[in-house]
């Protein structure tokens, strides 16, 4: 710090590249970029700031400032969004739940592509459309796509099933069956490329393409050829009809519009496709540092084509946008794009709609989150008077037991803070003292273990719940209600309330007292109890599955003569998931590069011994 208090800048070197700011635990604030690093980090301590309202507190919390220098401007945008979508700065607007957005994905990578939805990290490999706002919008489109394209619906790289015969897609003429060579490899890349262009919506292209083929078709009396067409055309023609001519000549391009109040924000993106609205998608972001509507659509921009699309001509709202924008666009791309405002016409029109439907969502999505906190409060409220708890259950914490045969046994904590899974702080346990399936053994040695990390004041495991749920009955209540009071709750620890919900009757038992509480069937107090519950058991079910796989891979490599390190990383490389593995024909153990065929023989025979 210097001696005004305020972070050392003296080290900043004045040239392009990205500043960051952070507080004194590390923790990044702000990310930036500038032309001149220094001369853009000094103009946060004057008097005025920039003009932001947040800019004071990003001020007074700042204690160091990091930079990053670059090459160019281009290269310093690239990397400012790259270190916004990491870290997710406070003061900078950010997608929210960047990563749960869903994309569709053509798998190009594979000798005979997929088409499906996605939420994982992308694979240079394959295209990418997206991302959507929704799943239910991926989820329609896919609809239209499944309907229309005969693309295949098989699962993994190689087409078809282990047994060789083709799928009921196949005969209801959804797939076109590459696995038994029904479709040669050119026809099956023509439908491919059919995919690609109604997802970038050039759909009048196809229409047409199917009226001319149907016409041929019915000339040569081929009417089941001729009806599979119209059926298609009709599915396409829907389609277009749902999407509003706007712009007289044939122009593609992205109107993007946003609106900023107070800390939160929302983008539309309208996305215009040889003279029509193709798709519109609105996004909510996070804008803690209430930036103005033009600086939030310019740092969206780069967000949200790392992996959509880039058309030849974006539209925003800024006056002058920075040329390193358009040029890290036409990098992707791979031809010119434009970034410009819109004066006047038709494109400024769709860009003011734009902006006008981002302000509508931002204020419909307030009214949302208002009615679905009240709901929450009132549901907690009502847990509250049901189970007789002391305080509101903000903080609901409820464990589970996973194993089988007593082997592998593990144990979930899920949290549910405000009525939501709170999925960052879920935990889970291998059981360690517990020796065979002894459910009640093992919750009470993971209640004691919880609650000493709570005791011991690890950061991981606070704050104290406002109520402990234990998926069981009785009898795992009996075991565990001991523990609270050997480690001291309600005395060395606040008091938290322990109770079990029984999955028969659905009934919440609580210590000391015999007979349990039967919550409505229909009420929203048992219905939040079950989400938790069945989260719970989900997330304590995938933790051991993967565990016995692990452990069942393991046990069978590790018997087998010829299978080293080497050939074992190999081997569970190419299969992906211990499942894969465990379930492989003697065929795909044989195709396991550098696995000779012998070794491949005895490892089949002694899955399937």
């Amino acid at each position: 710090m210097s001696e005004n208090g305020y972070p050392d800048r003296s080290h900043l070197p004045a040239t392009p590249g990205v500043y960051i700011f952070k507080d004194g635990e590390g923790v990044v604030l702000y990310v930036g970029k500038a032309k001149n690093i220094r001369s853009r980090v000094a103009s946060y301590f004057t008097r005025s700031g920039d003009g932001r309202p947040k800019i004071s507190e990003l001020r007074e919390r700042a204690e160091q400032v990091d930079f990053i220098a670059t090459e160019s401007e281009t290269e310093a945008l690239v990397l400012e969004a790259n270190l916004i979508k990491r870290h997710r700065p406070r003061f900078n607007a950010s997608l929210r739940d960047d990563k749960s957005y869903p994309y569709i994905v053509v798998t190009l990578g594979d000798e005979y592509p997929r088409v499906f939805a996605t939420r994982s990290s992308h694979d240079p490999r394959h295209r990418y459309f997206g991302p959507f706002p929704s799943a239910g919008a991926v989820h329609a489109t896919l609809d239209v796509l499944n309907k229309t394209f005969p693309f295949r619906k098989c699962r993994g790289p190689e087409p078809g099933r282990r047994s060789g015969v083709p799928c009921l897609n196949y005969h209801i003429g959804r797939s076109a069956a590459p696995c038994v060579g029904a479709v040669t490899k050119e026809e099956y890349d023509e439908i491919v490329a059919d995919v690609i262009a109604f997802l970038e919506g050039r759909v009048d292209g196809l229409i047409r393409d199917r009226e001319t083929r149907m016409r041929a078709a019915a000339r040569e009396m081929d009417f089941e050829q001729a009806a599979k067409l119209r059926d298609e055309l009709s599915a396409l023609s829907h389609v277009r009809d749902r999407q509003r001519a706007t712009i007289a000549s044939e122009d593609s391009f992205d109107a993007v519009g946003a609106y900023a109040e107070g800390e939160a924000a929302c983008v539309q993106v309208f996305a215009v496709r040889e003279g029509q609205v193709v798709n519109r998608d609105s996004f909510l972001l996070d804008n803690y540092g209430e930036a103005p509507a033009e600086q939030v659509a310019l740092s969206f921009i780069p967000q949200f084509y790392a992996s959509a699309a880039v058309p030849r001509e974006v539209l925003v709202q800024a006056e002058e946008p920075e040329a390193a924008l358009a040029v890290h666009l036409s990098g992707q791309r791979g031809t010119r794009v434009e970034v410009r405002r819109p004066q006047r016409g038709d494109k400024r029109r769709i860009l003011e709609t734009a902006v006008r439907n981002a302000e509508l969502s931002l204020a419909h999505e307030r009214v949302l989150e208002e009615a679905k906190r009240n709901r929450v409060a009132s549901t907690l409220d009502g847990l509250r008077e049901e189970l007789a708890l002391p305080r509101l259950p903000v903080r609901i914490e409820c464990y589970d037991i996973s194993n089988t045969m007593g082997t592998n046994s593990v144990a979930s904590m899920v949290v549910f803070q405000g009525g939501r899974p709170a999925k960052d702080q879920y935990r889970r346990f291998r059981i360690k003292s517990v020796e065979g399936a002894d459910d009640f053994a093992s919750m009470a040695e993971v209640i004691r273990r919880r609650l000493e990390r709570l005791k011991a004041g690890d950061e991981k495991f606070l704050p104290a719940p406002d109520l402990i749920v234990l998926d069981g009955g009785k009898g795992q209540l009996s075991a565990t209600a001991p523990v609270l009071g050997e480690l001291g709750v309600g005395t060395d620890l606040p008091d938290i309330p322990l109770r079990s919900l029984a999955k028969r009757e659905e009934e919440v038992f609580e210590p000391g007292r015999p007979e349990p509480v039967v919550l409505g069937r229909n009420s929203p107090e048992l219905h939040l109890l079950q989400r938790v519950r069945d989260e719970a058991h989900r997330f304590a079910n995938t933790y051991h599955r993967k565990l016995r796989g692990k452990a069942m891979t393991a046990s069978v490599l590790d018997e087998l003569p010829g299978v080293g390190p080497s050939r074992k990383r190999r081997i569970l490389e190419h299969f992906g998931t211990p499942e894969a593995f465990t379930n492989a024909s003697l065929q795909e153990l044989e195709n396991v590069p550098g696995l000779p065929g012998k070794v491949a023989r005895d490892i089949h025979t002694r899955l399937h011994r």
